[in-house]
């Protein structure tokens, strides 16, 4: 199977779930399809599903479905109830630049103050408020991006890209203690 192939698909979503997607999508600079898949694709590895989306370990009936998968033909309207589960604990927001402490970038053991909206990371001296001279780093990489006094990271369009705990990612909110790799460098970031 090509996993790449993609194929036009129909599906209900709240109006509310389809408002947030579009906002998340313009502030992203990203387009809802992606946000789409990629929620899909997160959810299913949380279930534990592979990427391709064939399932792998736990008891699955004979239709190869894991045992808590709604019937083939249950209706969109009128979903079939998702499993309990108790909910995790919220999350304590982490301290953002605005007062309460600034977001440092921890690289090749210093420490560098993101004191600015927009703080490029790339190969190009003069273009990058971090360069990191390598030919396989971008001119301009990544940059990390404070939005509402909430820092994100963004790759700009890189040949490399920016990896997260494994994964290619476009963009992320930056928590306490995020650690990405660009090429062969760890870049960490913290509030303390």
């Amino acid at each position: 199977m090509d996993q790449s192939k993609k194929t036009m698909r129909h599906f209900y979503c709240r109006d509310v779930m389809w408002e947030t997607f579009e906002k998340m999508a313009n502030d992203f600079d990203c387009s809802i399809d992606y946000l789409i898949n990629e929620g899909m694709r997160y959810y299913a590895r949380s279930k534990n599903y592979q990427t391709s989306m064939a399932p792998q370990g736990g008891a699955r009936p004979g239709n190869g479905r894991p045992t808590n998968a709604p019937p083939r033909d249950a209706h969109p309207t009128n979903p079939p109830p998702m499993p309990s589960r108790p909910a995790a604990p919220p999350r304590p927001p982490a301290p953002m630049a605005t007062g309460a402490g600034t977001l440092f970038l921890v690289f090749n053991n210093q420490r560098y103050p993101i004191a600015k909206d927009q703080f490029i990371i790339g190969r190009g001296s003069k273009t990058s408020d971090l360069p990191i001279k390598d030919g396989n780093i971008s001119r301009k990489h990544a940059a990390v991006i404070r939005r509402n006094g909430t820092f994100y990271i963004k790759d700009l369009g890189s040949t490399n890209g920016i990896d997260y705990k494994g994964m290619r990612i476009d963009n992320k909110r930056i928590d306490e203690g995020d650690i990405f790799h660009i090429c062969d460098y760890e870049l960490r970031f913290t509030y303390r």
